[in-house]
């Protein structure tokens, strides 16, 4: 019996610290810092929670629920841009064919999206509020194609005529 209220005890104390930490994960990091740990800022906290599912490093579930998104659909699908940035280092561009393709192809569609060159940079997307000034950064490494089409779609205003 002693035993057992021994296991019981363990395992309410963990949750109280696990509890702790996630109230402590709480706190948000800059755009920046997220970007650093490999987090685009796009996820979703309810994404966070999944991912601890199946990953069991409590850092890295910590720094992504510091870099999520709450959850709330009338919140982040109202979110607009007008204009955005595509960053890449030009030497590797040949890793990834689907920013190529989307670059040659379909960016004339998108008056309000331009490619910048930048020496040793990931594909990124730079998301520029109504003054062309920086708003969010979002990692498209593993993007397809059709994907950087819908996002920006939905998430860039389209320019108005001059």
């Amino acid at each position: 019996m002693s035993a057992a209220r021994g296991y019981g005890l363990v395992v309410l104390v963990l949750a109280i610290v696990a509890s702790a930490s996630l109230a402590s994960s709480r706190e948000k990091l800059s755009a920046r810092q997220c970007e650093d740990l490999g987090f685009s800022g796009l996820a979703l906290c309810s994404d966070c929670n999944a991912f601890a599912e199946y990953v069991k490093d409590q850092e890295l579930v910590s720094d992504c629920l510091k870099c999520c998104t709450e959850d709330s659909d009338d919140e982040t699908s109202k979110i607009t841009y007008s204009g955005a940035l595509l960053e890449v280092c030009m030497r590797k561009l040949v890793f990834y064919p689907e920013i190529v393709g989307f670059i040659e192809e379909e960016k004339d569609k998108f008056p309000s999206v331009k490619v910048q060159y930048v020496f040793n940079s990931p594909p990124k997307l730079i998301m520029l509020d109504e003054d062309g000034q920086f708003k969010d950064t979002i990692r498209i490494d593993n993007w397809k194609r059709e994907h950087v089409l819908q996002f920006l779609r939905e998430k860039v205003k389209p320019a108005s005529p001059k």
